[in-house]
């Protein structure tokens, strides 16, 4: 499994939530590009960046971070946050993003999602399945829907959907572990590739995982965790092909 540390922009800071909320954040870098460029040091050969202010208003408010960051250190990035559009879908892939991440407009607008996965195809394009109370988040994690995580990766696979993120938002910045059944049984409702997010706190949590050997489970997202050297990106990563 890959192990994707995370880089959350709000107000052009590096900062980690807790449960998604905008109020209860911890700035851990005044420059996102330092954040990322101490993970890259460290040996991430991937990241995962979410531009929060761009899910809090609807638009992507953060390209020109993505830019430095992809155009600086040379590594994959993954991309998310205010992608409600095709145009800002275009826009970050050519910022330098090399997979894109829809969250609300996935569920939202049908259309937007098929012409997406048509104009760039099922490898750059994945889907956030962010779940509060087990049922899926929207609006930047602010509001709840009826639909359970696994009705909504059977629903978004059927549309050709081939790439995902699950965050366990209940989870989320609390680093009090992952619900492994929850992760065994998300894994392996759809083929394709399922990426976890949520409450990573212990080099165990990612030795459990991995010890899960869900075929379908690509990589971990972790945050606050690294920024709080529970354990190094290194340590992460031999963890993840325990």
């Amino acid at each position: 499994m890959r192990l994707y540390p995370a880089i959350d922009i709000l107000d052009g800071n590096a900062v980690r939530l807790v449960q998604g909320d905008f109020d209860a954040r911890t700035v851990y870098e005044d420059d996102p590009l330092a954040a990322a460029d101490a993970w890259v040091k460290a040996g991430a050969r991937q990241l995962h960046v979410v531009d929060l202010d761009g899910a809090r208003s609807g638009k992507p408010a953060n390209l020109e971070h993505l830019r430095r960051i992809s155009g600086e250190l040379g590594v994959d990035v993954q991309y998310g946050g205010g992608l409600r559009s095709a145009r800002s879908v275009r826009e970050a892939l050519q910022a330098g993003a090399a997979r894109v991440l829809l969250g609300t407009a996935a569920f939202a607008d049908p259309q937007l999602l098929e012409e997406v996965l048509a104009a760039h195809g099922p490898e750059r394009v994945l889907v956030s399945v962010d779940a509060r109370g087990g049922r899926v988040a929207t609006a930047g994690w602010t509001e709840r829907s009826e639909l359970s995580a696994q009705e909504a990766l059977l629903g978004l696979h059927a549309r050709g959907v081939r790439r995902f993120v699950f965050t366990d938002v209940d989870r989320d910045g609390m680093l009090e572990g992952p619900d492994l059944d929850a992760v065994r049984r998300l894994a392996g409702a759809v083929e394709g590739e399922l990426v976890y997010s949520g409450g990573i706190g212990h080099l165990a949590d990612l030795e459990a995982l991995a010890r899960l050997r869900a075929p379908n489970l690509d990589g971990v997202i972790v945050g606050k965790a690294l920024y709080e050297r529970r354990f190094t990106v290194a340590e992460a990563q031999r963890a993840l092909q325990a």
